[in-house]
């Protein structure tokens, strides 16, 4: 039976949707975030309406999103989502099914439906942006943990002086607030162009990358020796490097020989959906809720 879904993927500063129908996505134009819950409610109204939707509303969310209970706990950068039966409350409003899944947990749940852990048993998905979040599969399903954190190795502490997390020291988005900072000439400067000019020669700029190529590389080590999985999916706008999956497969086989782990083979790959991923996996959760 062919369904006809609105998918929504919530961000801090942008809303992207589309829709799913004949087994494929359509992209449909991103909006800002409305300022308030009203407003976001009032937005996916005029979407419902206009695109006919009947069969319902798939949504990724920032947050601890318990799916089954459809509250969204801990915090994020749209805080009106939070602690209240936001997931009964909009499909009351709309009048159609909804569904709520974290949007790393819908990266992963993408990935593990048509992407790259199709037919694992297990994988570990590590989305890398403004902070690192990500996914655990046992069994070929998504494991989010008792507490909602599964997944959640951005907070792996690095470093036992400062106390930083993987999210400080493996974030693209962190990495250049702390080189403009220190280059410290009135510019903010982007991952790229720190890239750019680590390439160019820059010393301050190589050093910051191979910061954050030495923790992501320990982070994945971590997973990998602690969960042992059939694979582990990188994910994010800086999974698209070439350089970065080289340069971290290389850093995690020297760990893993330093410390005697060399029988633990690593298949680290990028994740095939990129934009599309939260959304692709909005809609995956939101069938097997109907299923």
């Amino acid at each position: 039976m062919n369904q006809k879904i609105l998918a929504i993927d919530i961000g801090g500063t942008a809303i992207k949707s589309g829709l799913w129908e004949n087994e494929a996505l359509i992209e449909l134009p991103s909006f800002e975030t409305p300022k308030t819950w009203d407003e976001m409610k009032a937005y996916l109204k005029i979407l419902v309406e206009k695109n006919q939707i009947t069969d319902g509303v798939a949504i990724s969310a920032p947050g601890a999103v318990d799916a089954e209970e459809g509250v969204i706990y801990g915090v994020s950068a749209v805080p009106y989502l939070h602690r209240f039966p936001i997931k009964q409350e909009l499909a009351e409003f709309l009048g159609v099914p909804v569904s709520f899944q974290n949007d790393a947990n819908c990266a992963a749940l993408a990935e593990l439906w048509q992407g790259n852990a199709k037919g694992l048993e297990s994988a570990a998905l590590m989305i890398i942006g403004t902070g690192i979040g990500g996914g655990i599969a046992i069994n070929g399903k998504l494991r989010p943990g008792s507490n909602l954190f599964g997944g959640e190795f951005g907070y792996q502490i690095m470093n036992n002086d400062t106390l930083e997390t993987l999210s400080d020291l493996g974030s693209p988005v962190a990495m250049s607030e702390r080189f403009s900072k220190i280059k410290a000439d009135g510019r903010e400067y982007t991952s790229k162009e720190i890239f750019d000019l680590a390439e160019a020669g820059d010393e301050l700029a190589q050093e910051q990358i191979n910061q954050l190529y030495q923790a992501l590389s320990i982070g994945i080590y971590n997973i990998l020796i602690s969960l042992d999985p059939d694979r582990v999916l990188i994910g994010g706008g800086i999974s698209m490097r070439e350089d970065l999956l080289l340069n971290i497969e290389e850093r995690v086989q020297k760990l893993l020989l330093k410390k005697g782990a060399k029988e633990l083979k690593a298949s680290i790959m990028p994740c095939k959906f990129l934009n599309q991923a939260n959304l692709i996996g909005a809609v995956s959760q939101f069938l097997t809720e109907q299923a």
